[in-house]
């Protein structure tokens, strides 16, 4: 007679089939002892800050660009400091399409945000640009 599956058989069962599904998941260590995450079919994994959006030099101090296949707006309201937000207008879901005099512009009914922190500037969107994740790594610009 079979007994019924305790839970910590089941943990136990579950632990040691999520170990095994990790063998060769580490990185390798080369004869200088660093640790490589290359894969074993010799390829690199993507960036950990992901991928790459732009150089800061693309983004000019005081303005910004709308990377519109990623739907995001990477600004740079002063010299070094630099923001993302979605590109989806908060009024009625439009893509915005430039960065112009301090302002992030939507070409659908006139909505403008500030670069600084995504605050709406004129309507007639009521909600701020959601902000996005970015990093900086040294003059590259990140999805993070």
């Amino acid at each position: 007679m079979t007994q019924p599956a305790t839970r910590r058989t089941v943990l136990a069962t579950g632990a040691g089939a999520l170990a095994l599904g990790c063998v060769g998941c580490g990185g390798t260590t080369d004869e200088s002892g660093s640790t490589s995450s290359e894969s074993t079919s010799g390829r690199l994994p993507a960036s950990p800050a992901g991928k790459q959006l732009a150089d800061t030099s693309d983004i000019p101090e005081g303005g910004g660009k709308v990377f519109k296949e990623q739907k995001i707006v990477v600004t740079q309201p002063k010299k070094g400091d630099f923001k993302a937000f979605s590109a989806v207008c908060t009024h009625q879901g439009c893509t915005v399409n430039k960065v112009a005099d301090g302002t992030i512009d939507c070409p659908c009914h006139g909505s403008r945000f500030r670069i600084a922190d995504g605050s709406v500037a004129h309507g007639p969107a009521t909600r701020p640009l959601a902000k996005e994740s970015i990093t900086v790594h040294g003059n590259s610009i990140h999805l993070a």
